[in-house]
Formats: structure tokens, C-alpha cells, sequence
């Protein structure tokens, strides 16, 4: 595991000092750069939002992208010791940004994709302090979720034509996260394999918006499929 500290591509508040930090984590085989593409389509939504999106720290072989930890089959025992693996790493780099922006733990939003979404959870569900919110795109929940009272609310959105993660890990990780106390809300994008939709994007941005402004915690049912404003 390459220990240097994690770098990638960031965007400042559109208006004023930063209110909350949006850190994106990539999935195997891409890099920062990819998925910073993502914050455009927020930061209306999100003005007083920072975002950052950092490298993992291996390259792929043979690749001109990046991976949090190899990958050779899609299985949760194997997802759980990369995730358990490479977990502090991603820690450090939370910490150094909100240390950076003068933020608290609290004001951190975790958007992860594929790959990124297992890290994203993994930490995210661990902090000391609760980010928050959570948003998993096309990834499943690698390992047991811990049972906290504080949980972070989180919100999962997967296609139902993904051929690499099958929709079933979405479901399956929604059940154990409400199971375990946290708020989930869920989408299932029709006819959307491996990738995200613009009204995914647009679902997940609905839902970082409120949680920046404390309206999540605490409410609704433990797992709900979420829909999109009228």
C-alpha cells in the first residue's frame, strides 16, 4: 500500500469561506479527475461547499487509473479486507482537508462511487464524528455495518442494468444499514448499467442539500426508496 499522502483535484466554495466538505471517491481503474466532473452538476445546489477528489494511492498495472485496493473478484469477504485495508488512508486525507478548511467533523458529505462507494461506507460509518451524509453510487456495503445510534443518514442509488455490481448489493446493503439504525434512502435507476443518470445526479444532489442543512437526521423510516420533487 503506497502511504504517501493522497492528492487530487479540488473546488472552492462558489460563495464564501466553506460551510461543508464533499469529498468524491472514485472507483477501480479511474482517478480524481474523472469524478470531480460530478461537483459541477452540486455546487448551485451546495454554494458554500468545498470539494475535493483524491487519487487512490496504486496505480493500476497495465492502467492509466488508480485503484483503493485490487480487486479480482466481486466478493464481500474480499471487499471487506480492502476496504478494512485501506480505510486509515482515506481517514488521514478527511481529516487533513476539514483540518484545512477549519471545518468540523459533522460538516463532511462522503460521495462515493463503485469501489468508492464500499470505502465510502467503510469510513464513513466509523468516523468518530459522523459525516453528514453518505451518498453510494453502483457499489455495495463490504462487510457488516456497525450498529450506532448516531449513524450518518445515507442515500444509495444503483442501476438495474449494472452487469459488474449486480442491483441486488444495493438492496441487500440498504436492508443491513437500516438493520443496523442508520437512515437510508434508495434509488433504483431503470435501464442504467454501470454509470450514473442525470436524475441520479440530480436525486443525490436533493439529498446533500438537505442534509447540509441538518434535515435528515432523525427522519423518515429506517430504509425508503427515495423520489425526486414534483
Amino acid at each position: 500500500m503506497n502511504l504517501r499522502p493522497l492528492s487530487g483535484p479540488r473546488l472552492e466554495p462558489l460563495a464564501g469561506p466553506a460551510s461543508h466538505l464533499v469529498v468524491l471517491v472514485h472507483g477501480y481503474g479511474s482517478d480524481g479527475d474523472d469524478l470531480i466532473g460530478l461537483a459541477p452538476h452540486w455546487q448551485k445546489q451546495l454554494p458554500g461547499a468545498a470539494f475535493a477528489a483524491p487519487h487512490a494511492p496504486d496505480p493500476v498495472p497495465g492502467s492509466g487509473g488508480y485503484q483503493w485496493f485490487p480487486i479480482s473478484r466481486i466478493d464481500p469477504h474480499e471487499m471487506q479486507k480492502g476496504v478494512e485495508s485501506v480505510g486509515p488512508v482515506l481517514d488521514r486525507f478527511l481529516d487533513a482537508e476539514l483540518a484545512r478548511l477549519s471545518l468540523p467533523g459533522d460538516r463532511l458529505i462522503l460521495v462515493g462511487f463503485s469501489q468508492g462507494t464500499m470505502l465510502s461506507l467503510h469510513v464513513g460509518l466509523r468516523r468518530a464524528v459522523p459525516p453528514a451524509a453518505i451518498v453510494g453510487l453502483s457499489g455495495l456495503l463490504a462487510g457488516p455495518a456497525p450498529e450506532r445510534a448516531d449513524g450518518p443518514p445515507v442515500f444509495l442509488a444503483h442501476g438495474d442494468a449494472d452487469q459488474v455490481i449486480p442491483v441486488q448489493a444495493m438492496l441487500m446493503a440498504a436492508t443491513a444499514l437500516g438493520e443496523a439504525g442508520m437512515r437510508v434512502q434508495w434509488h433504483l435507476a431503470h435501464g442504467i448499467g454501470h454509470g450514473v443518470d442525470p436524475q441520479t445526479i440530480a436525486l443525490a444532489g436533493e439529498f446533500m442539500e438537505l442534509a447540509c442543512h441538518g434535515l435528515l437526521t432523525g427522519v423518515g423510516p429506517a430504509s425508503t426508496p427515495l423520489k425526486s420533487r414534483p
